[in-house]
């Protein structure tokens, strides 16, 4: 959704962010949804085929209605996955901290947004889910913090067990969208402003012209 359209669905009603949340199985991607949306928390879920979730809040003063597209984190569903990716606006990359694997592959997950998508400045955020079993922790709190930094993104360690920073997470990545939309609108009105400014330079020498005498010579014979 480009930034005239998300005005012209804000001037409509309240405003839809479509956020896709990817990765690898098991992390707990399904669970953070439910605890977010549902406030709730399943101690078994069903691995993920495709699941949407809608749940709307009022995000510093601003409602939003929150359209959370919950992904298979299998291998054989990677076609898919690149369908999701197409629709998004907001990205949460999700590992567990007790999976080194899982963390390892937020990195692949990046490059593939940036290739489906053909550009790199996505909004995003990282989350280190399952902060609640830190004796079985893989992966350092300072690690997660690292490639966030390098991705220049927003970290957060979550439980969806405890509720830890669940909302934070999806908070979060609507104050990144926001944030863009609004250095993107702050652009579109640079351009605007040339561009009424050149016609307006143009018009004025415009005049001029059809006020301006022609210059005859003649010679006497």
């Amino acid at each position: 959704m480009t930034t005239s359209q998300s005005i012209a669905a804000s001037s409509r009603g309240v405003r839809l962010y479509k956020l896709v949340i990817l990765g690898d199985g098991g992390v707990g991607k399904s669970a953070l949804v439910i605890q977010f949306v549902s406030h709730r928390f399943l101690e078994y879920h069903d691995p993920t085929i495709e699941d949407s979730y809608q749940q709307q809040a009022r995000i510093d003063g601003e409602p939003a209605k929150l359209d959370i597209l919950d992904t298979a984190g299998q291998p054989e569903f990677t076609a898919m996955r690149e369908q999701y990716m197409r629709k998004g606006e907001g990205f949460i990359l999700c590992y567990s901290i007790t999976d080194r694997r899982s963390f390892d592959e937020v990195m692949q997950y990046k490059k593939l947004i940036e290739r489906v998508r053909c550009q790199e400045d996505i909004p995003l955020v990282i989350v280190g889910n399952k902060c609640d079993l830190e004796d079985r922790r893989q992966v350092r709190t300072e690690e997660g913090m690292a490639l966030a930094q390098r991705l220049g993104c927003k970290f957060y360690e979550t439980s969806a067990v405890l509720r830890q920073c669940v909302d934070d997470v999806f908070h979060g990545i609507i104050r990144d969208i926001r944030h863009r939309e609004r250095d993107e609108l702050m652009v579109l009105e640079k351009q605007s402003k040339k561009k009424q400014r050149k016609k307006q330079i143009q018009s004025f020498f415009e005049r001029l012209n059809v006020f301006k005498k022609p210059s005859h010579s003649s010679t006497d014979t």
